[in-house]
């Protein structure tokens, strides 16, 4: 198994490029997003800031891709985000040749640095991204805009400036304006192209960095 990962702002499109990479290979691609494993309430109540590494169980995460990595199906956790918690159920996800991750956060743990095959940074300036969560966040997930504002200025500025935007500089490769960007995921799907040509088990045609 090949293994992506994919950081960027919050907002700035990395499941908008996950999605054209599954679009684009069918059947071929599976995806984890780090921000399914956010802590269930029960684990642990109090969560004061979501931009830090401390609100997500990354080491379930991580079990869960050794286990694909292994060609074992998981029950990848649901979080939900009209209620700030976990629900009682899962998804199951089946382990194909591609594995992508994405989350915002990624490239600032230390743990799953090793595991990535490569590194994808989205690009985006700071204040669309911020426009664009508003939006997300008060459609899709029926937050106040009020809400959303007050998060910003308490944690989500300062984890953008000090933790997301300088992980770009450990990205393989960065997409500027994400999935509409279509030079830049030709070059990506031409990637995946060749990785897929050697089979259902590719390993990466490319090491240019010890595990």
């Amino acid at each position: 198994m090949y293994i992506i990962g994919i950081c960027g702002l919050s907002g700035s499109g990395k499941s908008s490029v996950s999605k054209a990479v599954l679009d684009r290979f069918p059947g071929k691609i599976c995806v984890l997003e780090h921000d399914m494993y956010y802590y269930a309430k029960k684990d642990k109540p109090k969560i004061l800031n979501y931009d830090h590494p401390d609100a997500l169980e990354t080491s379930l995460m991580i079990k869960h891709i050794n286990d694909l990595s292994s060609g074992r199906t998981i029950k990848r956790p649901i979080y939900d985000f009209k209620i700030s918690d976990r629900v009682d159920d899962y998804v199951e996800i089946k382990p194909r040749p591609i594995l992508i991750v994405e989350g915002l956060l990624l490239f600032n743990i230390a743990e799953l640095m090793p595991i990535f095959d490569l590194r994808i940074y989205i690009d985006v300036p700071l204040d669309m991204a911020i426009i664009r969560r508003i939006k997300r966040d008060h459609i899709d997930r029926g937050r106040t805009v009020k809400s959303i504002i007050d998060q910003y200025h308490s944690t989500v500025r300062d984890a953008a400036i000090n933790m997301v935007q300088p992980s770009r500089y450990l990205a393989d490769l960065i997409i500027p304006q994400g999935a509409t960007n279509l030079a830049a995921l030709e070059v990506l799907y031409g990637k995946i192209r060749d990785l897929l040509s050697t089979g259902d088990s590719p390993n990466g045609f490319i090491k240019n960095r010890e595990s």
